[in-house]
């Protein structure tokens, strides 16, 4: 698993990487168990400082989604509350897969595609979201 920060979005960094293993966890791309990338090796691959990926596996393991073993690395939680997310999660990754092809068949690009993602999510009503 390769995750990606990007400085120029203003986003913080160690948020980025949160969400990309949120992300993972969420969708089964990483598994009960699976490894994660060691604290210095992920902060060099990422060229970020260190502190900001020990800031992230601080955040994921008090969410519950990651172990950290101390001499051992960090591992994503045995917790089995996941598993109906990530069936939710995989259900509308492949509603909106669906609705993004049919919506590119119509000739829409990529930018007007997510903007279009954007403005419902901004305008759409709050009762109306789930959070």
């Amino acid at each position: 698993m390769k995750f990606i920060v990007n400085p120029s979005t203003g986003q913080p960094l160690y948020l980025q990487l949160i969400q990309q293993v949120r992300h993972a966890i969420e969708t089964g791309v990483l598994q009960p168990g699976d490894a994660l990338p060691g604290l210095r090796v992920l902060a060099q691959e990422l060229v970020v400082s260190p502190n900001t990926v020990v800031k992230a596996y601080a955040e994921l393991e008090r969410d519950g989604l990651i172990d950290i073993r101390h001499g051992s690395g960090a591992y994503v939680s045995a917790k089995r509350g996941l598993k109906p997310r990530v069936d939710r999660l995989r259900l509308a990754q492949e509603r909106v897969r669906a609705l993004v092809s049919r919506l590119h068949a119509d000739g829409l690009s990529d930018e007007e595609v997510q903007r279009l993602f954007e403005a419902e999510l901004l305008f759409s009503a709050p009762s109306a979201r789930r959070k």
